[in-house]
């Protein structure tokens, strides 16, 4: 954030990590996890949607993908959690591969709607293939032990274990954003054909920046499995690809804290206002709406905007100093010539 200081962003850092300790202590482990899930899930669509400009409609093959291959290969091969978590986030990626080499030569829409068209295709999988569980899915995962010697049956544990790996997921896409590689992301999004001109090979950074981003939704869908111990056809539903882009677009795309802030209100909203039944959607669809209406970049992103402008105002002042004190000078080499 460079609104703020050096000292400030690591104070800042450090409280962040302080309340992710600190919060099973005020609120229940599971429901934590699946905010981080939905986070994560938000922020890969975010990666490929703010900064590479690819608005990507299937997410939830790549989260339910990797869903069902954790739920496979830890209840019938009995795997170890951290191998089944790796397979689910290479099963994603082999998805990615597949549907990227079609999609990034499309533009737009089109691009869109291929992405939702191989959804679609995995979802039909997922409902006829017997290993899958059809309209059942997969039930009962036992809660894996990790790396042979972590047990992640405790709410406790589970919660840090994938707050760690969460991390690091959101430290990756900093570190993504904010590189060579990210630049480039970027001059692609906001001109592809300059960006092909000065040499770049477009369709191999829109194919890798897909895959990536694949493979963090996979990471998101494993982790969901492993925590409710299920993994259903709700999963590779159009509708949770739906839901990642309302979370992007109401905490603001084109920011790393966008994708936390909407799943903490979507998520809570989902989960404390249960007992309202179909009244959820309704009340979702007017959050919406709102932050439409008053937020046009989302939560975030207007903040973010709010900060810029205030910053603008107070260099004004600063820079017409500045340009009055270098107007004589500037003249009295014009007289000198």
């Amino acid at each position: 954030m460079h609104f703020f200081s050096q000292r400030t962003n690591t104070i800042l850092l450090v409280l962040a990590l302080v309340a992710l300790l600190l919060a099973p202590l005020v609120a229940y482990p599971v429901f934590l996890i699946k905010l981080m899930c939905y986070a994560l899930l938000a922020a890969s669509v975010n990666l490929l949607m703010g900064y590479a400009g690819l608005l990507s409609f299937g997410h939830a093959m790549f989260f339910g993908t990797a869903g069902y291959a954790a739920a496979h290969a830890i209840k019938v091969w009995g795997w170890d959690g951290s191998a089944a978590i790796l397979l689910a986030m290479l099963c994603a990626m082999a998805v990615a591969v597949v549907t990227g080499l079609l999609a990034i030569r499309r533009h737009g829409i089109y691009f869109s709607m291929i992405t939702l068209a191989f959804s679609q295709v995995i979802y039909f999988f997922a409902l006829r293939l017997p290993f899958t569980g059809g309209e059942d899915g997969i039930q009962n995962v036992p809660r894996p032990e990790v790396f042979g010697f972590i047990s992640l049956a405790d709410n406790t544990t589970l919660y840090y274990f994938a707050a760690t790996l969460v991390a690091a997921a959101f430290w990756l896409i900093y570190r993504i954003v904010y590189s060579p590689f990210g630049q480039v992301l970027r001059a692609i999004r906001d001109s592809e054909a300059r960006a092909q001109s000065l040499g770049y090979q477009v369709l191999r950074y829109k194919l890798v920046i897909f895959v990536l981003s694949a493979a963090l939704a996979g990471l998101a869908g494993a982790l969901k499995v492993i925590t409710f111990q299920l993994a259903t056809l709700n999963d590779v539903n159009w509708t949770t690809s739906g839901e990642a882009l309302l979370i992007c677009i109401v905490g603001g795309l084109q920011t790393l804290l966008g994708p936390v802030i909407g799943a903490a209100i979507i998520v809570s909203m989902q989960n404390y206002l249960v007992a309202m039944a179909e009244w959820v959607l309704i009340i979702q669809g007017l959050v919406f709406v709102v932050v439409v209406m008053l937020f046009r970049k989302g939560i975030i992103g207007q903040l973010y905007a709010w900060l810029e402008t205030r910053q603008a105002r107070q260099a004004a002042p600063q820079l017409e100093a500045h340009n009055q004190a270098e107007r004589p000078s500037r003249n009295q080499t014009g007289q000198g010539a």
